[in-house]
């Protein structure tokens, strides 16, 4: 049995941003993208088990459709949704601060209510960072399908789930590596964030996030980049930034990594929505 609720944002939504994110950065075999691209399904944690969920984008707002008929269930998952595609932040006050700035003001008038999609699940996002280091980010989905199929579990839904810490953790480093088609040092990445969380680690959005940058960066092939990257899709910090970002800093005019760093200081408190911006402005050609 499924249920359907409409989620409505805070303010304004841009539906095609959001699905052209959810759909370039789709794991093959863990999500998919429907027909015409405003709708994505994959499966959700809740405490009772991983539940289907499909969200369809529409100009309002948001459709979730899920396979529970469990009223704790259900909020769960609306709530998890809301926090995923962050439809509880202010836009009109992001826009307000950014609508002066050269580079940013055109952008925010371009898009209202751009939202910093951030990622569901933590331990995913941790390792799909680390798949999409140096590499495309169609790359990436590749190695993560790869690792999905060699060490996920399929579920009833026909969908795969993510595979565990623990899985990651166990695997033999060379079956790993071979499943996956990436280097040594790549897999041997993949198994020290899987470790890290079996030995407690949590990308919690609600913790210290100092704190928990600084755990990222003490797990060996975690680099600036991606401590970056999860403090903005996984932590939530509003105001994370990625200065080492190759597509932000050419949709800056390429500055150097410090400069870039430099340049951000003028967006605070709201440098991971100037990121989405950028982003969204070298990669999205649907508006």
């Amino acid at each position: 049995m499924s249920r359907t609720r409409a989620l409505t944002p805070n303010g304004a939504l841009q539906a095609g941003p959001m699905a052209a994110i959810l759909a370039n950065h789709a794991i093959p075999g863990c999500e998919v993208t429907g027909t015409g691209g405003l709708s994505h399904t994959r499966l959700l944690a809740t405490p009772g088990g991983p539940r289907r969920v499909t969200v369809t984008l529409r100009p309002d707002d948001v459709e979730l459709t899920a396979d529970t008929d469990d009223d704790a269930e259900f909020a769960h998952l609306k709530h998890a949704t809301r926090r995923w595609l962050d439809l509880d932040a202010d836009t009109t006050a992001v826009e307000r601060a950014f609508d002066g700035d050269p580079l940013l003001g055109p952008l925010v008038r371009r898009l209202p209510g751009l939202r910093a999609v951030g990622y569901p699940e933590a331990f995913e996002a941790a390792v799909m960072t680390v798949l999409g280091q140096q590499v495309s980010v169609a790359a990436g989905c590749t190695f993560g399908g790869r690792l999905a199929a060699a060490y996920g579990e399929r579920s009833t839904s026909g969908l795969t789930l993510f595979p565990t810490p623990q899985s990651l953790a166990d695997a033999p480093h060379e079956e790993l590596r071979a499943a996956v088609g990436v280097t040594r040092t790549r897999a041997a990445t993949v198994q020290n964030v899987a470790r890290a969380v079996v030995d407690g680690l949590s990308l919690d959005p609600d913790a210290d996030h100092a704190l928990q940058r600084s755990r990222l960066l003490a797990i060996p092939g975690i680099g600036p980049w991606s401590a970056d990257y999860l403090a903005v899709r996984v932590l939530r910090d509003p105001d994370a930034f990625t200065p080492g970002d190759l597509v932000a800093r050419r949709a800056m005019g390429n500055p150097s990594i410090r400069d870039a760093d430099r340049l951000s200081e003028a967006w605070r408190p709201y440098r991971a929505y100037a990121l989405f911006h950028l982003w969204t402005a070298a990669t999205y050609r649907g508006a």
